[in-house]
């Protein structure tokens, strides 16, 4: 053997112990990280269904105007989500925006509020479409002594059919329209869920 080859070792392996601990390294390390995007992928999937299901955007503006208005603010919320599920639209029967007001309510709701600037296209706007929605929805409140039924009713189906079937003393079973009873049901169940989901987004 020459010299110049003898001055070069050849690696020496690897412990059968060495090995182990380095193989024992590697599956934590990759445990860690499946664990890791399970868990990244966990909360946003948690996020996204959260957001399909019960969707809320806006938030600030309601927490505004239910502060203004003296209204609960997970029940605007629920409304919203009853009337377009946040979305930006017009019915076949032209209520428009957020919570769906009619241009005929939105001219009601500018009389009483006292404003004079109105303008149909308004309603696209979602600041003032939660205004005028959240400005009615204190109205039929008050109007019907603070009965949520009756308002909620009223919201849907017009305040003659709620006078109709009894004002502010009606219970679910006196509406005679079965979509405005599910609709009634439906905005009292989603508020609960607001109130659980989005409190602190709700400044509940």
């Amino acid at each position: 053997m020459s010299p110049a080859r003898s001055a070069i070792r050849s690696p020496s392996r690897p412990t059968r112990a060495q090995r182990r601990r380095r193989w024992g390294l590697v599956a934590i390390a990759a445990a860690l990280g499946i664990g890791l995007a399970i868990g990244i992928s966990r909360i946003d999937v948690e996020k996204a269904i959260r957001e399909l299901t019960l969707p809320l955007q806006h938030d600030d503006i309601i927490r505004q105007q239910a502060a203004d208005k003296g209204l609960d603010p997970a029940l605007i919320a629920a409304v919203i989500y009853a009337e377009s599920r946040f979305h930006d639209q017009e019915s076949h029967a032209g209520a428009r925006g957020l919570m769906q007001i009619t241009p005929a309510t939105a001219h009601v709701i500018e009389r009483l509020s006292g404003g004079s600037t109105f303008v149909t296209s308004d309603l696209s706007d979602p600041e003032i479409n939660i205004r005028y929605g959240s400005y009615y929805l204190r109205y039929l409140l008050d109007r019907y002594n603070g009965d949520e039924v009756a308002a909620l009713a009223a919201y849907n189906a017009g305040t003659g059919n709620v006078d109709r079937w009894g004002g502010a003393d009606i219970e679910l079973e006196d509406i005679d329209f079965p979509e405005t009873r599910a609709y009634v049901e439906q905005v009292l169940d989603k508020r609960q869920e607001y109130r659980d989901e989005y409190a602190s987004d709700l400044g509940l």
